[in-house]
């Protein structure tokens, strides 16, 4: 089977048989075309014409060449589902985005009968996200919302699930809820396939892998013989602190927090929070999903406001400067980004908009602006992506656009929210020693992360929330220094397994 997109090979001659109660891990570098063939499984895209291609689904005795009979016994989690209720605005209940996976709508628009609620109610306990019910979705933390939507996939009762980097931005409680519910399938007639980059996402349960590379199948087969590592590396990297600037140093402070509290439709979101950012520094800030970190980069960034009683001041902003003069002067990476901008915008003007702090363009590039944007694809190996659409481009790529949209002007300051998520291992070791070398030059660094493993080297300074409270802020600790262990139970995806 071939895929193309605006007249570019995404996938070449692909065949893959997935059989009922068969657990597939789908590996491969960024762009090499995992997503796309997950969207063709499912339907959404249709491969293209060569004439020997052939699509069939078998279900219950009948065989069919068209998803379209078929569309209700498979489900999707993926990333772009939960940008499109960023997009929207969907802020519906947990409780009400569950049930619609009952009736597979996007929104709530049938009544939820008594036997759909305890359906719904089955599933959160059974994911142990039952406390979230009443939460509105907007107000979840990315892992919590991700737990959300595979609920939401269950309530439909798939024969087949199709995962996308279902475990990016889960902190170790929720990651392990997930990695517990899959492995717990081993048992089920239920095939799903797993699309990840990390080896530790790997699930006991897995039957089976199919490792992509440049669009065709290297690999298909069971999962003990499959050739993981090279996608799904954890190499070990020297602790923090490793290249540091010195701490007797100290740089001018670029922003500053004092005493703020910060509410999110009346619920808060950070309760006094105290912490200076100096130039030079590198800030590693951790917490379970929903502790507040993403509030806390983006009331740096200036998107959340102080509530009386607490300040925050940023350089240069004085009274009658505007805050948009702050954020030309800030890197900014994060997921709410990737479904902020529209998916008709090139890579390239997305780097332009860098330039501006914008959403897109409010007026036409400049020369300067071009050939900035220019430098910094260059820098980041996206020169032949520079003209594609957002929509052709995988999760990964689109973050690597994103480093570039941040370095376009040179910051002063990086705010990097789980800058890491759905990065391939070399991506991520490449955009490391970028990180450490722009607080090597100066510049300071706020980023947030659930891994040990993608604390960069140079990390000064740490912060660990709680409920939206501090429970630690100051110099890197020799606790935090240990190397992350294996969680219970995984083993090494070299090691060759029976089939359950």
């Amino acid at each position: 089977m071939r895929l193309e997109r605006s007249g570019r090979r995404v996938l070449e001659d692909v065949s893959w048989t997935i059989r009922p109660g068969e657990r597939w891990v789908l590996a491969g570098a960024n762009g090499a075309g995992k997503t796309q063939l997950l969207k063709l499984i499912a339907g959404a895209v249709w491969p293209t014409p060569t004439g020997r291609e052939v699509r069939r689904y078998r279900w219950k005795g009948q065989e069919w060449r068209t998803p379209y009979e078929i569309q209700d016994e498979i489900a999707y989690v993926g990333p772009e589902r939960q940008d499109r209720y960023t997009r929207y605005g969907w802020d519906h209940t947990v409780e009400q985005v569950v049930a619609t996976g009952v009736h597979r709508t996007d929104i709530p628009l049938h009544t939820t009968r008594e036997a759909d609620r305890k359906r719904v109610t089955a599933i959160l306990r059974r994911l142990r996200i039952e406390p979230l019910a009443r939460r509105r979705f907007l107000t979840l933390s990315y892992g919590e919302r991700r737990l959300t939507l595979l609920a939401r996939a269950l309530a439909s009762r798939p024969a087949m699930l199709l995962l996308d980097e279902l475990l990016n931005g889960m902190d170790e409680t929720h990651h392990e809820r997930a990695l517990r519910w899959l492995e717990a399938t081993s048992r089920s007639r239920m095939a799903w396939v797993l699309s990840t980059h990390r080896v530790e996402d790997v699930p006991e349960s897995a039957t089976h892998a199919l490792v992509l590379e440049h669009g065709r199948v290297v690999y298909r087969g069971a999962i003990g013989r499959a050739p993981l590592t090279r996608w799904l590396d954890r190499r070990a990297r020297p602790g923090a602190g490793g290249r540091a600037r010195d701490r007797g140093a100290c740089g001018p402070p670029l922003v500053r927090l004092t005493h703020a509290h910060v509410h999110l439709d009346e619920h808060v979101a950070l309760k006094d929070v105290s912490l200076t950012i100096r130039a030079g520094d590198c800030w590693v800030v951790h917490g379970r999903n929903g502790s507040g970190k993403t509030t806390l980069l983006r009331t740096l960034y200036g998107d959340h406001g102080v509530a009386a009683g607490g300040r925050i001041e940023r350089v240069g902003i004085e009274p009658g400067v505007p805050l948009q003069v702050f954020k030309e002067r800030v890197g900014l990476v994060a997921p709410h980004l990737q479904a902020d901008h529209p998916q008709d915008l090139t890579a390239a003007m997305v780097v332009q908009s860098g330039r501006h702090a914008s959403i897109g363009l409010n007026d036409a590039a400049t020369a300067a602006d071009r050939a900035a944007a220019r430098r910094a694809l260059r820098a980041f190996g996206l020169t032949a992506l520079a003209a594609r659409p957002l929509r052709e481009l995988s999760y990964g790529q689109l973050r690597r656009v994103l480093f570039a949209r941040a370095w376009v002007r040179d910051p002063a300051l990086l705010l990097l929210d789980e800058p890491f998520s759905g990065v391939d291992e070399p991506t991520r070791r490449d955009l490391s020693d970028r990180i450490e070398a722009m607080v090597a030059t100066g510049a300071a660094v706020v980023m947030t992360t659930h891994r040990r493993a993608e604390w960069p080297r140079c990390a000064s300074h740490e912060l660990e929330l709680a409920g939206g409270q501090v429970r630690y802020s100051g110099p890197v600790r020799e606790r935090s220094r240990s190397r992350t262990r294996t969680p219970p139970g995984r083993r090494s995806t070299r090691r060759r397994r029976s089939r359950p």
